[in-house]
């Protein structure tokens, strides 16, 4: 397994900070604000699934975001119910 570039985590940190909506990663046993750079920087590594989490009154916008962000980076997601 390996970690992902500073430059990913920065991008997915801004593109989570543009929405009003909540944003939680889930990897593992872990729950994590994807607003919250440190957060990312401890949990992301490339070769892992996450699922995503959004609620918000611009959610349907926040996902499409960060499902593009997320794949162009390499990352595998997937959206909670």
């Amino acid at each position: 397994m390996s970690g992902i570039a500073t430059t990913a985590i920065v991008e997915i940190n801004q593109t989570a900070g543009s929405y009003q909506s909540s944003i939680v990663l889930h990897c593992d046993s872990k729950c994590i604000d994807v607003k919250s750079i440190l957060g990312l920087t401890l949990s992301l590594i490339r070769d892992k699934a996450y699922r995503l989490d959004v609620h918000g009154p611009d959610e349907a916008e926040a996902k499409k975001a960060m499902k593009e962000i997320f794949e162009k980076h390499g990352l595998a997601v997937q959206f909670g119910v």
